[in-house]
């Protein structure tokens, strides 16, 4: 079935209001999307079910944390092939200063996004673990130099149509 016949206004209204704020309480989010209680928590738990929400988590403040430093890496593999990409990837997904990975077309392979205390942290991180990852033939480095946008929703304007 399209995903466009799967979703109607009640679902995306729950969508939109649960990627603005995970922590709203069903009979909260019941009366902004105008469903009583109980069938909005069936369509909550009906979109869980189906894979459209696939999580509920805290976004936290980095600089607040101590986390300055916003790196985006772009990782050359010295191989394209599955064995050494998968080998690359496993390692990759095991290391926690990379919060975001992404394989790429055109120069490059892997785009990595990497927090760090620090520059002198990071380019410890950069010596030490980055170019030690298997398979890595360079890096190339791009810093944040300040956040003009970060959002974790995503538009959903497309699906009304």
């Amino acid at each position: 079935m399209p995903i466009m016949e799967t979703l109607d206004k009640f679902d995306l209204a729950i969508l939109n209001e649960l990627q603005t704020n995970g922590r709203l309480t069903n009979a909260e989010l019941a009366s902004r999307v105008g469903l009583s209680a109980a069938p909005c928590w069936r369509r909550v738990r009906a979109l869980e079910e189906a894979g459209f929400i696939i999580g509920y988590r805290a976004e936290l403040n980095r600089d607040k944390i101590g986390l300055g430093v916003l790196a985006f890496v772009r990782l050359d593999a010295e191989r394209n092939s599955g064995n050494v990409l998968r080998q690359m990837e496993a390692a990759i997904q095991t290391i926690p200063e990379i919060v975001s990975c992404h394989y790429i077309s055109g120069s490059g392979t892997f785009e990595l996004q990497v927090v760090c205390p620090d520059l002198a942290e990071f380019s410890r991180f950069a010596r030490e673990v980055l170019i030690n990852l298997p398979n890595v033939k360079d890096l190339h480095t791009s810093f944040s130099l300040g956040e003009v946008k970060s959002a974790s929703a995503l538009p959903l304007a497309h699906l009304r149509r």
